[in-house]
């Protein structure tokens, strides 16, 4: 049986592709956070595949977060 050989050529300078890392596609909040919840609560393994990722948030609920960070009980 034939093996098929793959060939990776480079993109000339020119015409490499522009990585973009700005959001793409907008989700609500309120349809994000239960499946994130949930997806904690049963300990989901995908859900550990995006753990470094960043996301922008307004400054308004960054604000809240840190406020809610600073005064919730410790464990």
């Amino acid at each position: 049986m034939a093996t098929a050989r793959l060939r990776v050529y480079p993109y000339p300078d020119d015409q490499a592709p522009v990585e973009d890392h700005s959001p793409a596609v907008p989700v609500r909040l309120a349809d994000l956070y239960p499946l994130l919840a949930q997806a904690y609560r049963d300990n989901y393994v995908w859900l550990r595949d995006f753990e470094n990722d960043e996301l922008l948030v307004g400054k308004d609920l960054y604000e809240v977060i840190r406020a809610f960070s600073d005064c919730r009980p410790s464990a």
